[in-house]
């Protein structure tokens, strides 16, 4: 380990440590990573990468006071390594050779409000790339600093969090600038009490035991579940932890971060919170039979967790085309697309696909995952920008970061942050690539299509559009985004995954033929990996032809978007810009999204109940995918019971 201490230390010294470390997580060479690089915006480096490189150096550095949150710079980083240090050797020298812990004084009334206003506008830099100094307390949210309404609960929570408060306070307060934020949270803030002594005891994952907790945070051990020790205060106690908390656990040995782990997981079971891998024992329709682990019976659910736009995984057609072509070409061909895996019709689906996407040529990836990996990889390189949506799916994020090119993140959305960061992007040595969900999946909101189109021709851009929820659903053929927006040839790549409407396994990506014949060969997800079964490939070209000749299961699926739509909204739930079959309950809080999800599901009602990673948190949610096969008594049901949901979780109020 590197020590700072004593007056030795070599600031350039610190400085190549540094890069070296985000080097290593990051696969960037050393040139791209200047003193000013923006973690997120330039290097798109998000908070579980920057959490870990943060890990890493105060591991090698030896420190012992924490770093700041907020940083957003490699200079902001290395400048605060050198002042942890320093603080470090302050304290070294200031503590005598043996003595007590002291116990730590409340701070002063100024001295709680400029720790209220530092955390609160670091909180605001980390989630909007802004600099402090742009950060005017009186400047509004919304029209001055483009904040909206669902990075402020982000805020608020994680604002919350650093402070030692409930982040569920993400659902209560509000504000419409930074002064009113900070006047907000003051009052909970100066209930906090600091009269508690330093923790010198923790359990073996980190958690602190109940009579060191602090005052209002008492928690049972992490994993009680009912009938083990530690269990008696389970009724009442709540474990405020998420699945961020175990990223970057640390312990020589790999698998303790597992056993931690799995004692939440434990927890979040018994109290009926984590309901996920459930096996059905039906097919997914309207509703399914879901065999209950934790009741150890089955049950029947009204289904809306399923991708199945169109319905057709039940579609007899393509069932029987899948056991046809299984029957004659066998389960699978045990090799890769170039090696020994490839028959006729996969060249045909493969047609097919380019033809309905009404693009010249198709290839066809394992996974919709591979998909991605595989192609921005094979186009990025080193001296090439991949400028992504924040939102994008973790399958772009992986791809861009594989590709170990400039990494740029604009805000979601936001044409005008894409238009500063192309700007910026101009005089790099090689080419840029846009890549942007068409529908994002966990907010059902559309990518701005033709500002994208716009923008990536002005500054000599390609764009790359990911259609795994847009196939089937937009467009009045369902061929996806680029035609909802009538701009069919103006996109370089769309991608698509095969699992969902269409209802088999794969992925792809249709554009010019020259460019597809590059991908077959640079991309490795595809080289390196087994072909789909031949009978999956068969139940696809089948899906594709029921699409053609029955258009009225596009039809019905948006009559029934629209009505579940209009009922959830004018219950009172915020379903954000949704316009596809992806309905968002925005609940912010997590322990309230899980315990809504406990709620519906108790009502018969299976949905997503979706928390972090697969959203920031603040940002909890369930998710609701309405089908062509739900009946108009199917939504009426399902709005009836998240009202009720709703109402016992206090989301929404009581009937009166």
């Amino acid at each position: 380990m590197t020590n700072l201490t004593g007056n030795r230390r070599d600031s350039d010294g610190v400085r190549r440590q540094v890069v070296d470390i985000i080097a290593s997580r990051t696969l960037y060479h050393e040139s791209y990573l200047l003193p000013d690089s923006h973690f997120e915006a330039e290097l798109g480096i998000d908070s579980v990468i920057l959490e870990s490189i943060l890990a890493s150096v105060r591991e090698k550095f030896s420190l012992v006071a924490p770093l700041p949150s907020g940083l957003t710079t490699i200079d902001d980083l290395v400048r605060a390594v050198e002042h942890a240090a320093d603080r470090d050797l302050a304290s070294d020298a200031a503590t005598p050779a043996v003595s007590a812990p002291p116990v730590p004084s409340a701070p002063s009334p100024s001295e709680r409000d400029a720790a209220l206003l530092e955390t609160v506008v670091t909180t605001t830099m980390r989630h909007t790339q802004y600099q402090r100094g742009q950060l005017a307390p009186g400047a509004d949210f919304e029209s001055e600093l483009g904040i909206d309404s669902v990075v402020l609960a982000s805020i608020v929570a994680d604002a919350a969090r650093e402070l030692g408060l409930p982040p569920s306070l993400a659902a209560t307060v509000t504000a419409s600038t930074l002064h009113e934020l900070v006047e907000a949270l003051r009052p909970h803030y100066e209930d906090t009490r600091y009269e508690n002594t330093p923790y010198e005891d923790t359990h073996d994952d980190g958690t602190r035991p109940v009579d060191q907790a602090p005052a209002g945070h008492r928690t049972s051990p992490a994993g009680a579940v009912p009938g083990e020790p530690g269990a008696e205060d389970m009724s009442t106690a709540w474990d405020g932890r998420s699945m961020k908390d175990f990223v970057e656990e640390r312990d020589g040995d790999l698998f303790a971060k597992t056993r931690g782990f799995g004692r939440y997981l434990r927890r979040r079971k018994a109290e009926r919170l984590y309901w996920y891998g459930m096996p059905l024992h039906s097919r997914s329709s309207n509703r399914a039979v879901i065999f209950d682990e934790l009741e150890g019976r089955e049950r029947e659910f009204l289904m809306f967790a399923s991708n199945n736009y169109l319905g057709l995984a039940n579609h007899p057609k393509v069932i029987e085309a899948i056991c046809d072509a299984t029957q004659r070409y066998g389960a699978t061909h045990t090799g890769s697309r170039f090696i020994g895996g490839t028959n006729m019709l996969h060249k045909e689906l493969e047609r097919r696909l380019a033809a309905f996407k009404q693009r010249p040529a198709c290839i066809v990836y394992p996974g919709g995952y591979a998909a991605n990996i595989g192609a921005i990889s094979a186009l990025v390189k080193s001296y090439d920008t991949v400028v992504v949506d924040k939102l994008n799916h973790m399958s772009i994020v992986d791809g861009a970061r594989l590709s170990g090119g400039t990494r740029r993140i604009y805000q979601h959305n936001d044409m005008a942050d894409l238009e500063r960061i192309l700007k910026r992007s101009d005089e790099g040595p090689g080419g840029k690539l846009i890549v942007a969900d068409g529908v994002f999946s966990m907010h059902g909101d559309i990518c701005d299509l033709p500002e994208i189109v716009r923008l990536a021709k002005e500054h000599g851009a390609r764009v790359m559009i990911d259609d795994a929820h847009s196939t089937g659903v937009l467009g009045r053929r369902g061929s996806g985004t680029a035609e909802h927006f009538g701009l069919k040839g103006e996109v370089d790549l769309e991608l698509g995954t095969m699992s969902k409407t269409l209802a088999g396994m794969g992925g792809f990506v249709v554009g010019e033929e020259e460019v597809v014949e590059y991908l077959r060969f640079y991309s490795n997800s595809y080289v390196f990996a087994a072909n789909i079964p031949a009978g999956v490939a068969a139940g696809l070209i089948a899906s594709i032809d029921v699409i053609e000749s029955e258009p009225g299961r596009i039809t019905k699926l948006w009559r029934n978007i629209r009505l579940l739509h209009s009922q959830l909204t004018d219950a009172g739930f915020d379903l954000e810009n949704t316009a596809s079959a992806i309905l968002p309950l925005v609940i912010g809080d997590e322990r309230k999204a899980l315990e809504m999800g406990r709620a519906v599901r108790a009502r018969g009602l299976y949905c997503q109940t979706v928390v972090f990673p697969g959203v920031p948190l603040g940002d909890a949610r369930l998710r609701v995918s309405v089908t062509s096969e739900h009946t108009p008594e199917d939504l009426e049901t399902a709005a009836g019971i998240f009202v009720e949901a709703g109402r016992e979780v206090g989301l929404l109020p009581s009937a009166r």
